[in-house]
């Protein structure tokens, strides 16, 4: 029987029968691994898997189907280990927030940048501008907008609390399969609530002392969307970092367009742009014509490269 992964829970997988409605709670059978790359997770939400029902209405996943994609971010313990966030995305939404807590730009373009690796297209959506009320928060917000804009990235503004903008995400998500995901605290789990009315999903309050988010989801879940059009949305663990893998320092600048367009001028075919003569990326920074911003990420990133970086874990 085919089936669709809908929720990982750690030993157990509920995969959907689709042309039923049946929810099945499946384990593995087989040695399922990513080619290359060790995972924490071989079988993930977003999945389309063949299933052999028990009799007691158990099931065995014992095959993945072809993936079109997928996400994976460093296992926060292990430094050689990755997590699959989802597979066969449609769009990577990240949720950020300028304020109450703050997502750092380093997050946000490691997030994107991952992203590009792995050829989905990303969405930078900005929670809580209802929040940003005084005039140098909204030049912050502007600024940001145009940053990520200019780039090429399609950027929505909106707040889960008064209901403002959510329309334009609800419109270019209908009939799509979209990983949410951002940092803890960002108002994620109130945004999907608010896409889908009645999921009702668990939120926390923003710890005062260190204006942080409580971590309320534990696992990867898969959530239908309500219209005729269908669509999903694939809802993860708040994360703290973002670490990369699976990068050479000659690549990492190909999943930041601006530098790689820019970097097509550079004297040298493999310049990292950290030094080399003739190097047209750290002259467009000079220039102002890349952000410093953006180049302090790609910097950090070529510093996580570092096989040394990551050997206590993350």
């Amino acid at each position: 029987m085919e089936a669709l992964v809908i929720r990982n829970t750690g030993s157990w997988y509920v995969a959907l029968d689709q042309s039923t409605g049946k929810e099945i709670n499946c384990k593995i059978k087989g040695n399922f691994r990513l080619k290359g790359i060790r995972t924490t997770n071989p079988v993930a939400v977003g999945d389309v898997v063949d299933v052999t029902v028990n009799s007691d209405g158990t099931g065995f996943i014992t095959a993945i189907h072809p993936r079109r994609n997928y996400i994976i971010r460093r296992a926060s313990n292990l430094s050689k280990e990755s997590h699959i966030l989802a597979t066969n995305l449609d769009y990577a939404v990240l949720v950020a927030t300028l304020a109450h807590p703050t997502t750092s730009t380093t997050f946000i373009d490691r997030f994107l940048a991952t992203a590009e690796a792995y050829r989905v297209e990303a969405i930078l959506v900005i929670n809580k501008i209802d929040m940003l009320t005084e005039p140098e928060d909204r030049e912050l917000l502007e600024a940001v907008c145009y940053l990520y804009r200019s780039i090429g990235y399609k950027v929505i503004t909106l707040s889960a609390k008064t209901g403002e903008g959510v329309d334009a995400l609800k419109d270019a998500i209908q009939g799509k399969i979209s990983l949410f995901s951002g940092n803890s605290g960002v108002g994620k789990s109130s945004l999907i609530n608010t896409l889908i009315p009645g999921l009702d999903l668990k939120t926390a309050e923003i710890s005062d002392i260190h204006d942080t988010g409580m971590h309320t989801t534990t696992f990867s879940e898969m959530f239908r969307l309500p219209g005729d059009s269908g669509g999903w949305i694939i809802d993860t663990p708040g994360v703290r970092g973002f670490g990369t893998i699976e990068m050479t320092r000659q690549e990492v600048s190909h999943y930041f367009p601006e530098i790689f367009e820019t970097g097509r001028d550079c004297r040298f075919g493999d310049c990292t742009h950290t030094g080399e003569p003739g190097c047209a990326v750290r002259q467009a920074l000079e220039e102002n014509l890349i952000a410093q911003s953006r180049f302090n990420s790609y910097l950090s990133i070529l510093d996580d490269i570092d096989p040394d970086k990551y050997r206590k874990g993350y």
